[in-house]
């Protein structure tokens, strides 16, 4: 029996006789089964298609209905979620330090950085404390407040008030100081400065207009109504003679 010497062969031709074998060994294995085993073969790779099948329709069921509860849900639900999320958290956290009695405030501090302290410091800044009226209380103390941010200390003023009243300045039960203080010209200058900002301020506020009873309704709601009012204020002296003649019954 001659050998072949398998090293000189090309690998092409090589992998073609292991492919042509494999090929025989297959057709072997399947000519050996009876009709009976093939069929039940058969039978399992249907039965596991059909299994495969439904698990894919169930998951795609299940995915249509979460998008379509997705799509119900409000615009704004993640962050309404994040937020109702973060509360909980911050009450279970004050809760914690109520039962260790610990300070919440404290120990919310300790775990903010020195980066986000800052970052929140900038955006309080931003913020406009003014949140319109509120009471008369409310705004007689941001007036109090406005008025002193704005006080400079001035240290020579002081020290020549200093000198000028002597043992007065820091008066006592048997001092008599009252009505002997007077107003600096720089002091007199930044209080008309102030109260004409004020007047001036006042001066842009526009007080919500009267209802009149008596006026002719030609409008359907009230954005229909500032409509008609801004084309009576263009167009009235155009259209006043049509509305006469409409009003007499006149009209062409």
């Amino acid at each position: 029996m001659d050998v072949i010497d398998t090293s000189c062969l090309h690998p092409c031709s090589t992998s073609l006789t292991m492919a042509s074998c494999s090929v025989t060994s297959a057709t072997a294995l399947g000519e050996g089964q009876t009709p009976s085993q093939k069929r039940e073969e058969r039978l399992l790779k249907f039965r596991d298609l059909h299994l495969k099948r439904n698990e894919a329709r169930k998951l795609n069921h299940q995915e249509v209905v979460e998008e379509d509860k997705r799509l119900k849900l409000p615009a704004n639900w993640e962050a309404k979620k994040a937020r109702l999320e973060w509360e909980v958290a911050e009450d279970a956290k004050k809760k914690e330090c109520a039962d260790k009695g610990e300070d919440y405030h404290r120990v919310k501090l300790l775990e903010i950085t020195a980066d986000d302290a800052e970052r929140f410091e900038r955006k309080k800044k931003k913020k406009n404390p003014d949140q319109g009226f509120a009471g008369y209380a409310e705004a007689q103390f941001r007036q109090y407040q406005r008025l002193t941010k704005q006080i400079r200390p001035d240290f020579e003023g002081y020290e020549k008030q200093r000198e000028e009243c002597g043992v007065d300045f820091h008066p006592t039960s048997n001092s008599l100081i009252h009505g002997t203080h007077v107003p600096s010209k720089d002091g007199i200058d930044r209080m008309v400065d102030d109260v004409e900002k004020q007047i001036e301020k006042r001066a842009k506020y526009s007080r919500r207009r009267a209802y009149n009873d008596d006026a002719d309704i030609d409008y359907i709601n009230e954005r229909n109504a500032k409509f008609n009012k801004k084309a009576e204020r263009f167009y009235g002296k155009y259209t006043a003679e049509i509305k006469q003649n409409l009003e007499r019954g006149t009209a062409v």
